[in-house]
């Protein structure tokens, strides 16, 4: 539970609020190869299946991401920074998307030994669009411990921190399941934060 101090008829009393997400979340996702959706069954069972609706994106239309205030999307990176097959087919679409009110959250996989100049480059790209639309980004990762050269997943006012969570099943799966753990718990610290700051507003 989440307490709320607030001045009501000059009187200063404390508000229980419950830190229950009650936002639908939908879960837009591509995989080529299979890992991107072996990995988004793994987040789904740490996050909890019932906040989620899940869809592919290659069967997702505007409309669908109209429907929701709080997203996350998953996807990896192909080749030199292209984006995967299905989010690159969407894209112009993703790209006319309002995000104005919208709260999303990225994980992205890469390979940063064989493509280290293009590491999740994916999330960077989606990142950009959602923030120059209008929504907010959270669930920033660090990139402390990673061993790429360059990304367009790197925050550029702070190049210490991807736009979101970065995984590398070839060359670091060891710490997969430790780092999905820890970003979880962070995206809902944040997101009810970032809920909370609005009922605030509201109030």
């Amino acid at each position: 539970m989440l307490y709320l101090f607030r001045i009501i008829k000059n009187k200063y009393i404390c508000i229980l609020i419950s830190t229950k997400i009650m936002e639908r979340i939908g879960l837009f996702f591509g995989s080529d190869t299979g890992c991107t959706d072996d990995f988004t069954k793994d987040f789904i069972e740490e996050w909890g299946a019932e906040d989620i609706d899940v869809k592919e994106i290659g069967d997702a239309t505007i409309e669908d991401f109209n429907q929701y205030k709080v997203m996350i999307l998953g996807l990896s990176t192909w080749y030199d920074g292209d984006l995967q097959s299905d989010w690159e087919s969407f894209f112009e679409d993703f790209k006319t998307i309002d995000f104005t009110g919208k709260i999303v959250s990225i994980y992205g996989l890469g390979d940063q030994i064989g493509y280290g100049e293009y590491f999740v480059d994916g999330i960077g790209i989606l990142g950009e669009v959602i923030l120059n639309n209008g929504g907010t980004v959270i669930g920033y990762w660090p990139t402390e411990g990673y061993r790429f050269s360059d990304s367009v997943a790197i925050v550029k006012e702070n190049e210490n921190l991807f736009y979101g969570l970065a995984i590398d099943n070839d060359n670091e799966s060891q710490l997969t399941e430790q780092r999905l753990r820890k970003w979880v718990i962070q995206v809902k610290t944040e997101l009810k934060m970032a809920l909370l700051k609005e009922h605030q507003l509201a109030v």
